[in-house]
């Protein structure tokens, strides 16, 4: 069973909901608070805060990048890479969390009326890569960058492509539209500064179209006690040469290099080019391993 821990408001959590719907997948909707504590998420992450996480039994897997990795090696049909696009697709998902998000993230901050005052409070301290005591002279150039980014999304589909790598629809379009998407749903303005993206707008029907898959929702305490009495994978060992020098069974702290910085400690299981991943335990939920891209965090030995 796919559990999705995330709110719905997420617009990280988006990328997830609609990688399930493309592979048309069912999967259980936790809803999670938008703001710490989450006293039902710690257990399975061990600390990390972040929206969402997608847990398979008692393995729990953080950063929708790797979780667009496991959901394409669990279930490869249909394809969020066609045409060999992997490593493209993934390598577009630091522009879109970056340049694409961080100026609609800081206009949704600035002048939405949207979001309480305690997720205000909450994102002052979780979003360090934006300087809230200046937010509000910030918003003509959030608004430049927002427009600027979103430009490059109209000059790709600029040669009549229903999609932006072709054809074909798949991560690359996922992980772009979803910045977009809080746009469209958290700044005002949103609507005039994006206006002149006719094609953009079509492509972005064409995306909303492909839906979240099959949801049904699952109540916190049942995805612990699925964690509980489920086995977590083993681990596929560590690379051998890897310059951090570390070995199975190491403990370690995974932390991520961008903000959320909270570290998840544990006993080292998995360690190559693609992931990270750590053995734990927790009085709630027993033995699970948490999962982590290799790109964007950063291993210590604890």
């Amino acid at each position: 069973m796919l559990i999705l821990h995330h709110f719905d408001y997420s617009p990280f959590a988006e990328k997830a909901r609609l990688a399930l719907g493309f592979k048309h997948l069912p999967w259980a909707s936790v809803q999670i608070p938008m703001v710490m504590p989450k006293p039902e998420l710690m257990p399975l992450t061990g600390g990390y805060r972040k929206t969402p996480v997608l847990q398979i039994g008692a393995d729990i897997y953080c950063d929708t990048r790797l979780i667009a990795r496991e959901l394409e090696r669990r279930h490869p049909s249909p394809t969020l890479f066609p045409g060999g696009s992997r490593g493209l697709a993934l390598a577009l998902s630091h522009w879109s969390d970056t340049a694409l998000f961080e100026p609609g993230a800081g206009l949704s901050m600035a002048v939405t009326t949207q979001v309480p005052e305690a997720v205000l409070a909450d994102r002052r301290e979780f979003f360090t890569f934006m300087d809230f005591s200046r937010l509000a002279g910030e918003v003509p150039h959030l608004s430049t960058q927002l427009r600027a980014n979103a430009a490059l999304l109209e000059e790709q589909l600029a040669d009549g492509r229903p999609y932006l790598l072709g054809e074909h629809r798949g991560w690359a379009d996922i992980t772009a539209y979803f910045p977009v998407w809080m746009a469209r749903t958290f700044v005002p303005a949103a609507e005039a500064l994006l206006a002149s993206n006719t094609r953009m707008h079509a492509w972005e029907s064409r995306m909303r179209a492909i839906g979240h898959g099959v949801r049904t929702d699952m109540e916190a305490g049942a995805a612990l006690e699925i964690a509980r009495a489920a086995t977590p994978d083993p681990g596929r060992d560590v690379e051998g040469g890897d310059p951090l020098g570390l070995s199975a069974g190491d403990q370690v702290s995974v932390t991520p290099a961008d903000y959320g910085r909270v570290p998840v400690s544990g006993e080292l299981v998995t360690l190559d080019l693609e992931e990270v991943a750590v053995r734990r335990e927790d009085a709630r939920v027993g033995t699970v391993v948490t999962h982590f891209p290799r790109i964007g965090y950063r291993i210590e030995r604890a």
